[in-house]
């Protein structure tokens, strides 16, 4: 009977004690007292002379929306966000969250396939070794590789409609990168992301072996991101500046890929164009889901909603580890040419076009100048940077 009537008191819209409303939203009353604590579900009223708590029926919604958020791993502080917006924005910012997740989750999942690969072919290779052979498990791609070298130019374009240039680019004999400024600091902050990759003392000769410059690029783009944050501190709002960041750093015998935002690699080989990064954006994660196709991807009319990127929001160490760019090592061939690129060029420019630009050109100079005017002829509504490298026999 005392349930039946506690039961009726709830669809009547009275108000309920938290072990009845425990009950209809499915959480514990641990649960609830924490959230109440963090301000994320609060009581509809708390009594002032003993603090029992009592809720409201038409908070059960809200209090299975914290649950299931919860069940899907999101952070607490993120869910407070979550919570307090309509239906349709927090659709939104659900959907930007789970396409973060899944595009970490790939990239966890490359480095541990690439982990298996590499200790197979380890494994493999030292069970044919005699047992008084020198071990170098770098020697065969050092031999095969160590006559090449990179050629390679790097241009930046303010474009038609801008007023001022946050894209940075940069073409050296060890490095080539673009990166794409947003918010108060932008400008600073791509500066800032590229000047950080520039030292070059690392991987001096081919010297590094395949784990050693994995650690390498992450060290790297750690101290990407830190330079970010020091370069935008002094704006008004740091947390809203930023960059993307997609660079390749050259030792002689390997290439690495430092991957973070919307801007992108390609290889041309054989002819053919292969986008060899994954944008961390919102519209990427539509099409991967299937909810986009990438026909409408060219027109969708909402904002250019960054999953991933460099800021100078400090986080919480489990976001910042999150957050990190994609790094991977790239195979290396003989008249390869790469071209690296911000949206203000992918995002107007067509990949046939992309492609017939890169192979018609004669050098990596003649590329980024046709790359540029074509941004330009396409009107040009955003900066441009791009930079093309081939790879060639010293």
């Amino acid at each position: 009977m005392e349930r039946e009537s506690r039961a009726g008191g709830a669809a009547s819209g009275e108000l309920v004690t938290i072990g009845e409303f425990a009950r209809l939203s499915r959480l514990s009353a641990k649960a609830l007292r924490r959230y109440d604590e963090l301000g994320l579900l609060r009581p509809a009223l708390v009594d002032p002379v003993n603090g029992y708590r009592y809720y409201d029926p038409a908070q059960v919604e809200g209090a299975r929306l914290v649950a299931w958020l919860r069940r899907i791993g999101m952070p607490l502080n993120r869910i407070g966000r979550v919570v307090a917006l309509d239906a349709g924005a927090a659709a939104v910012e659900i959907r930007a969250y789970w396409a973060r997740v899944e595009a970490e989750t790939a990239a966890r999942r490359d480095l541990a396939m690439y982990l298996v690969d590499h200790l197979s072919a380890e494994g493999g290779t030292m069970s044919r070794m005699p047992d008084n052979a020198e071990i170098n498990g770098s020697s065969g791609s050092a031999g095969s590789v160590g006559a090449l070298a990179i050629r390679c130019a790097a241009l930046t374009d303010i474009g038609v409609v801008r007023t001022a240039n946050q894209d940075a680019a940069f073409a050296g004999p060890r490095l080539l990168a673009v990166a794409d400024g947003f918010g108060e600091g932008g400008a600073e902050a791509s500066a800032a992301a590229i000047e950080a990759l520039k030292p070059s003392t690392w991987g001096r000769d081919g010297a590094l072996s395949a784990a050693d410059l994995l650690n390498a690029l992450e060290d790297t783009a750690d101290s990407a991101a830190r330079a970010v944050r020091d370069a935008v501190a002094p704006c008004e709002a740091p947390d809203g500046s930023g960059t993307t960041l997609t660079a390749m750093l050259w030792t002689g015998s390997r290439l690495g890929l430092v991957h973070i935002g919307d801007s992108r690699a390609y290889l041309l080989r054989g002819g053919e164009l292969f986008r060899i990064t994954h944008d961390h954006s919102l519209v990427q994660s539509m099409i991967d889901d299937g909810s986009l196709s990438p026909e409408e991807a060219s027109s969708h009319p909402g904002p250019a909603l960054l999953l991933k990127a460099l800021v100078g929001e400090a986080r919480p160490a489990a976001v910042a580890v999150a957050c990190r760019p994609d790094v991977r090592l790239q195979e290396v061939l003989a008249g390869d040419r790469y071209l690296l690129c911000s949206d203000g060029l992918s995002a107007v420019v067509d990949t046939a076009d992309l492609r017939t630009a890169v192979v018609a050109a004669d050098d990596p100079e003649e590329a980024v100048r046709r790359l540029v005017g074509l941004a330009r002829e396409a009107g040009g509504p955003d900066n441009v940077a791009c930079a093309v490298a081939d790879v060639v026999v010293e």
